[in-house]
């Protein structure tokens, strides 16, 4: 079996009991009582006794902060102080469809009221009615929908995901229209109740691939999900790998594309990022740029990212095995000149690498949380700053400061933070073995990050497919990103069950209902 097997699932704990334990059928009269108390000292709460008729006089509840004020008073207490006719308060169903709102329902039950109305609803009781009316109406100031920032392209569209759940399945609804894509709602969070949505294409996606992640999503009993991290870390594989086994995005194009692959994207409300699962480390190295350039400049580009991935993972430890263990592998000429700087230096090679990478972290760290206006400044300048001062004084060589710059600049090309955060950790294990052991080091770190990769799973996806296992078919979107017109096929890796992906025509054949 693939996926990973849940073991036995004890007894949930009880995170709001005064909800879940109360019983959800409470007697007419007792109702506003039984609401009052559930929501006593909630200053936003507000009970409004109304007249539905002469003889019929109920209780609206609502919270005006996250209620649309306008709807409601317009569609619901206009009418209501209007008069309605006799036979549409004869009952709470009569009443639910005279009110024009296409949502309203009713429902008896009085827990899951109590849960709409903290959800923007307005719930009606009457005394003669057996059922509450439920009426959506909830209004949250969000964010418009605003430009990417940590996935810029220079061709593509723009658009980025914001915190409200509904705009952005609207976003992604834009980009696929057909009935096969599916939106399954799931409420994660005692406390937050937080709206989770599960995306997929019917006839695309794997079955089994959906029963598994809704079967994992169901085991999540938390007290609140604040963002899509939360989800992530109780869905993933092996939660103590250092390599991320979710792809996030905060492109609507993106998560589009890869639900027309086969793929699953999970949206939380109140998280402008969508988590998508499986996924394999060729893709975390992948751009939306790769997809809107020419095929010939995105492979020439994912070359270029591959080169660097690899410079910012090794040079550091390269120097210093090469400094420490094999000066030999240097011309005379430059083996001279690093000789000549580190002359005055009273550190070894390691320790003056682990003091530079430090810094240049630290440096990192403080132009994040520095505010805006000034942080690029500050950063710059402190590094030009104490680059120049730790030469100066003798406490590194300018040749370390060299490799420790091209390093931190080549970390910044991997498209995925997550991916880069993870190869700037493992770098300063594979530093203290090139440190210890030289070459032969490097390459045990190697071997064992290779070892833990090739058995790393994203949801039965092998981590490295297709290069283990070979997957010569899905060749075209790896190494090199080929043509639209010659990629017929969606990636065989999640066992699709609709591969073709465009008509087998070649690209210059003629249209046969051409004249």
């Amino acid at each position: 079996m693939w996926f990973r097997q849940g073991g036995a699932v004890g007894p949930k704990p009880r995170f709001r009991a005064d909800v879940r334990d109360s019983p959800a059928f409470v007697e007419p009269p007792e109702r506003p009582g039984w609401f009052r108390d559930r929501l006593a000292h909630c200053s936003d709460v507000y009970f409004h006794e109304i007249a539905l008729s002469d003889t019929v006089s109920g209780v609206i509840v609502y919270i005006e902060e996250i209620v649309d004020m306008k709807v409601l008073r317009e569609q619901l207490l206009r009418p209501i102080a209007d008069g309605l006719p006799a036979e549409s308060v004869a009952s709470a169903d009569a009443l639910r469809k005279a009110i024009p709102v296409p949502a309203a329902h009713t429902t008896p039950d009085c827990r899951k009221t109590l849960l709409a109305v903290l959800n923007g609803a307005v719930a009606i009781m009457a005394e003669p009615y057996d059922e509450l009316v439920v009426v959506p109406l909830r209004a949250v100031k969000k964010r418009p929908v605003g430009e990417t920032v940590s996935e810029n392209v220079i061709r593509g569209p723009k658009e980025a995901f914001a915190e409200d759940l509904a705009t952005n399945l609207s976003l992604v609804r834009k980009r696929i229209k057909h009935p096969d894509l599916k939106m399954e709602s799931v409420e994660l969070g005692a406390y937050t109740g937080t709206d989770v949505a599960i995306l997929y294409i019917e006839g695309l996606c794997r079955k089994e691939l959906v029963d598994e992640l809704r079967r994992r999503m169901s085991l999540i009993d938390i007290d609140g999900v604040l963002g899509s991290s939360y989800v992530e870390e109780f869905i993933e594989d092996n939660p103590f790998s250092p390599f991320p086994q979710v792809q996030y995005t905060e492109r609507p194009d993106t998560t589009a594309a890869a639900l027309l692959e086969g793929r699953i994207a999970v949206v939380v409300d109140g998280t402008p990022m969508a988590l998508l699962v499986p996924v394999t480390l060729y893709m975390l190295l992948q751009s939306a740029e790769d997809y809107y350039q020419r095929y010939m400049a995105a492979t020439w580009i994912r070359w270029i990212r591959y080169l660097f991935l690899l410079v910012s993972f090794l040079l550091p430890s390269l120097y210093v095995a090469i400094t420490t263990f094999h000066p030999e592998m240097l011309p005379p000429n430059l083996l001279l000149t690093v000789a000549a700087a580190r002359e005055n230096v009273p550190f070894p090679a390691i320790v003056e690498a682990f003091l530079m990478e430090l810094t240049f972290e630290a440096l990192r760290e403080a132009g994040l949380r520095i505010p805006k206006p000034i942080g690029q400044t500050v950063s710059i300048i402190g590094a030009l700053v104490l680059g120049q001062a730790a030469i100066e004084a003798g406490i590194v060589s300018s040749p370390m400061l060299i490799v420790v710059s091209i390093t931190g600049i080549a970390s910044f090309i991997i498209p995925h933070f997550d991916l880069g955060l993870t190869f700037r950790l493992l770098r300063f294990p594979i530093m203290v073995l090139a440190g210890s052991f030289g070459l032969f080091g490097i390459m045990i770190g190697i071997f064992l990050i290779y070892l833990h990769l090739v058995t790393l799973r994203s949801f039965g996806t092998p981590y490295l497919t297709p290069t283990a296992p070979l997957r010569f078919g899905d060749f075209k979107d790896v190494l090199v990103r080929a043509p639209w017109w010659l990629m017929k096929k969606r990636p065989v890796l999640y066992g699709n069950a609709n591969r073709q992906r465009m008509s087998v025509r070649k690209r210059t054949e003629s249209d046969p209902t051409e004249d």
